[in-house]
């Protein structure tokens, strides 16, 4: 039986020197004669000099405890082992795991994870676009950080790029695919030209995979759906500013993107000409279209709806300065969304559905609908141009009013001619069309046989 105790160490204390207790089998208390703190150790001879091995100290380790870890290290000694030797190792060997995991957690947190290759990518590449590459990380927000984020880029593979795509598809949207998954390849060729990884993930997919075949619109809105878009556009609860934006986009052959970031500082209601700068061009170049009396009518409508909402606001706010923007958001700091009106026709082509938005009652919901089948605010300019060409318009002038990009490099070198005198005519021609087919009285209007050309 040991000599100690609870209470023979409880009442124990050290005068002038520390005071050592024996309790057996190499157990001995040790009490401190400054702090008297009590501490247990396991006390045994290597060759000629004691050696001493720290076991615990008291109350946090109890007699038992300590009389036990004595007994194991005594086992050990019997064996052979020296405990102070093994106890060495035993601290080096943790030192050696703890600098191990840090040295892991290191390099990890050194890697590049794929939300950090984004905002490098946008930083370098994405604040060149026009939006300042807003749309692009909208996107990748909702669809490919939320699975790839916090991935290191160096340990992506091609089955997750294709997680994120499959993903989209499953949702009935397969452009989208088509669209991120290209948006994927640019960042990680961005990646590959700055060492960041040595391979690109998606080089082994082909686009073509990710949704099927690519397939071009070619939708062309006939002169009788023209007609029939006029009597049905004024029932289908659309906003008038979205039915002016069809008008518009069929008289003048513009990009909705473009007519939805326009300012009345591009229009010139006098001149009757529309400057659509090189920012909000799809090809960065300027663009300045002739607007037809027709088309000058759906941008004094909306200005005559402008100035309303101004004259109501400055009776509540004398000092509220106008909107510069035709088709400006909620709060009034910046442009709608280009896919406004995208939205609005595509929820009133929903023929046996139920609308995507609450804003459409169930009975509108196919108030757009025409015989052709569906078709977009893109099909409209498609629609102009191709009517512009029916009507005699060169195809190349029908082309300069679309703001297209000439792609024979000598012709765009060399021939200098702007158009400009046939490219108002055109815009004339379209327009008077327009304003015979959009009359009460349409019906009496002999239409041309549907044309296939798409521009």
């Amino acid at each position: 039986m040991g000599k100690l105790t609870d209470s023979a160490i409880k009442n124990a204390h050290a005068s002038g020197r520390d005071l050592q207790i024996t309790d057996g089998r190499g157990l001995v208390l040790r009490v401190g004669r400054g702090d008297g703190e009590k501490s247990f150790w396991y006390r045994y001879k290597r060759g000629n000099s004691s050696k001493w091995v720290r076991i615990g100290t008291y109350p946090t380790m109890s007699l038992k405890d300590a009389r036990l870890q004595a007994a194991q290290i005594d086992l050990l000694r019997k064996q052979g082992i020296d405990p102070l030797e093994q106890r060495q190792q035993e601290t080096e060997k943790r030192e050696a795991q703890a600098q191990a995991k840090a040295r892991a957690e290191a390099e990890q947190a050194a890697r590049i994870t794929v939300s950090d290759l984004f905002e490098r990518w946008a930083t370098v590449d994405l604040t060149r676009r026009k939006d300042g590459g807003a749309e692009v990380r909208r996107m990748f927000e909702k669809d490919v950080l939320p699975t790839l984020g916090t991935r290191p880029v160096e340990d992506v593979r091609k089955g997750h790029i294709t997680g994120v795509t499959d993903a989209l598809l499953a949702r009935g949207v397969p452009r989208m695919a088509k669209v991120i998954f290209s948006l994927m390849r640019q960042m990680f060729r961005f990646a590959v030209d700055r060492d960041i990884i040595e391979f690109d993930p998606t080089s082994a997919i082909r686009k073509a995979k990710i949704g099927g075949k690519d397939t071009e619109r070619d939708r062309v809105l006939s002169e009788s759906e023209i007609k029939a878009l006029a009597r049905q556009l004024p029932t289908s609860a659309a906003s008038e500013s979205a039915q002016c934006a069809v008008w518009l986009a069929l008289a003048t052959c513009c990009r909705i993107g473009e007519l939805l970031a326009a300012r009345w500082e591009h229009i010139d209601l006098n001149a009757g000409t529309w400057r659509i700068p090189a920012e909000n061009s799809k090809n960065s170049k300027e663009h300045t279209v002739f607007l037809s009396p027709f088309a000058l009518a759906q941008f004094e409508k909306l200005k005559a709806t402008a100035d309303a909402k101004l004259a109501e606001a400055r009776e509540q706010s004398p000092d509220i300065q106008p909107c510069p923007w035709i088709y400006p958001n909620r709060r009034g700091d910046g442009p709608v969304c280009s896919k406004t009106v995208t939205k609005q026709l595509g929820d009133r082509q929903r023929e046996g559905k139920a609308p995507m938005s609450r804003r459409v009652k169930v009975a509108r919901a196919s108030s757009l609908v025409l015989s052709g089948g569906r078709w977009t605010p893109h099909d409209l300019r498609r629609t102009g141009a191709t009517m512009m060409v029916a009507l005699g318009v060169i195809p190349e002038v029908a082309e300069r009013c679309l703001n297209h990009t000439e792609e024979n490099r000598v012709k765009r070198t060399y021939q200098r001619h702007s158009y400009e005198s046939e490219m108002c005519e055109g815009w004339r021609l379209l327009g008077e069309r327009l304003e015979l087919l959009t009359r009460t009285d349409a019906d009496n209007v002999v239409t041309f046989r549907k044309s296939n050309a798409a521009a």
